[in-house]
């Protein structure tokens, strides 16, 4: 886990914030943004950034920006950012785009709005502090959980970077024998509890995720109806709406433009055949996690298995990887949280709560 304070310079009225601390907890998503806070208040927004292409746009809008759904419905005018690629800021990586390009600090400055929103959606007063810990894959390197911090600092008076998973874990209190697997768009982070903070060799990130799952039911359709014009946003709220993994699931018929007139079109083992590709890949990771653990307590393990984030509303997902861990583990147990969506930030949110009032303090 990182911690860093603020380092924001003082600014007038900064000797007012004397009336508490709001604790917030931060699941900073490629797809969503989730925000838990001390004060009652939660929200949720897709991971979009949106500024208006010029003055005509701008007038049109009447925003200077625009976050969420209300961001991608009305994209043409805008020039649109999703600043979270794997769970990480764009550039923060050795992949794709370059730390320090033009394209980079267009990101970074995008998911700073966007934080800045996710916050401002929680209500916090003029007069608090805000105290936060935010979310990242469980195997994100140094580099980028400095990208985080330096994001998160600018709106948090104090911020700690923790594990997504073992956020889960915490939120639930399943801090022992429990193996949780997290879901999101950009990464799928597993991580065993073990009654300790977990350590690298207890978490694994893996790319196949939401985005991933997207790839593979859009080459489907494309390969059933060549003719078909469609987005791969598209695809997204297909899958969100329609996704299953089981033979016995519903028969799926959207309508699809060819060549300019809606089609019905049957997607159905188009859908479940692409989202059954995160399977495999979730328990081969499963089975190394096992594998790795004390074998007195591999059992354990297997037959508390917790299934997290967006990607975890895959109808049949639990089933079909405990299924698997059956074939190929010999047992296994799979169960789904109760709130995918906040599962995350109120893991982070409890752990913000629990920290000793000192560390705050001595993070100041």
């Amino acid at each position: 886990m990182s911690d860093s304070t603020s380092g924001k310079p003082a600014a007038a009225g900064d000797e007012k914030k004397s009336h508490g601390v709001l604790y917030v907890g931060i699941d900073l998503g490629t797809s969503r943004t989730s925000v838990s806070a001390s004060n009652g208040q939660r929200a949720t927004l897709s991971s979009y950034v949106g500024y208006p292409k010029d003055v005509v746009a701008r007038k049109l809008l009447k925003k200077d920006v625009l976050f969420g759904d209300e961001a991608l419905e009305n994209r043409l005018a805008l020039r649109l950012y999703r600043p979270l690629e794997h769970g990480i800021i764009k550039g923060s990586h050795d992949r794709g785009v370059a730390e320090g390009s033009a394209e980079w600090q267009d990101n970074l400055k995008a998911a700073r709005d966007l934080l800045r929103e996710a916050i401002t959606q929680v209500k916090p007063r003029a007069d608090e502090l805000v105290y936060g810990v935010v979310g990242a894959p469980a195997q994100a390197s140094t580099k980028n959980q400095k990208s985080l911090l330096e994001v998160a600092k600018e709106m948090l008076d104090s911020v700690m970077i923790c594990s997504e998973p073992f956020a889960v874990a915490y939120g639930v209190d399943r801090l022992d024998d429990c193996l949780v697997i997290d879901i999101g768009a950009g990464t799928t982070d597993l991580c065993r509890m073990h009654g300790t903070m977990p350590e690298e060799g207890d978490q694994i990130t893996l790319t196949e995720a939401g985005d991933f799952l997207d790839g593979e039911i859009e080459k489907r359709i494309k390969a059933k109806f060549p003719k078909a014009q469609f987005t791969r946003n598209m695809v997204k709220s297909w899958k969100e709406k329609f996704s299953n993994v089981l033979d016995s699931g519903p028969q799926v018929v959207v309508n699809i433009p060819i060549e300019g007139k809606p089609t019905p079109c049957d997607i159905t083992d188009c859908t479940r055949d692409g989202c059954r590709q995160i399977v495999r890949p979730i328990t081969d990771a499963i089975g190394r996690l096992i594998a790795s653990f004390d074998p007195e307590f591999q059992d354990r393990l297997k037959q508390n298995v917790l299934l997290a984030g967006g990607g975890s509303l895959i109808g049949g997902l639990d089933l079909a990887i405990e299924s698997d861990m059956h074939d190929r583990l010999g047992s296994g147990h799979v169960v789904r949280i109760d709130d995918p969506t906040y599962g995350g930030a109120n893991g982070a949110l409890k752990i913000a709560h629990d920290m000793p009032p000192e560390f705050w303090q001595k993070l100041k």
